[in-house]
């Protein structure tokens, strides 16, 4: 594991959502829109998942974490900053590329909203049906 000094990125997608994560060396402070992430998500398990990658390379308090993110909501934004925090820490260090590949981190969620079709109220909710 080399030690790090200069600035890493990586550009994170989940459904409609965009982050933009830059890592930088420090005690683990993450911030997402210039707020902290206990004030930014409420959930529990939103904050899990954007740590994920940072607790299978147990770099959780090497790093300090600068988000910003637009779109979707708040499990996609998870999600997105999720893939951003993996990709800049292989930025940050190649060693890391293995492990988190095969955590699945790496790998970006293509699962989007179906689109709406003609004659149906939803993507696949037809009306309601009536004898007469």
């Amino acid at each position: 594991m080399a030690k790090v000094t200069a600035k890493s990125y990586g550009t994170g997608r989940r459904k409609k959502s965009i982050a933009r994560v830059f890592l930088a060396p420090g005690k683990g402070n993450i911030t997402i829109n210039k707020r902290d992430i206990n004030d930014y998500f409420g959930m529990e398990t939103l904050k899990v998942i954007v740590r994920q990658p940072l607790t299978i390379t147990e770099t959780a308090d090497k790093f300090d974490i600068m988000v910003t993110v637009r779109g979707g909501g708040t499990t996609g934004q998870a999600g997105a900053i999720r893939h951003g925090v993996a990709r800049a820490l292989i930025q940050a260090d190649a060693d890391f590329r293995p492990v988190l590949k095969k955590a699945g981190f790496l790998t970006r969620d293509p699962r989007m909203k179906e689109r709406k079709k003609y004659g149906l109220k939803a993507a696949r909710r037809a009306p309601q049906f009536s004898k007469r």
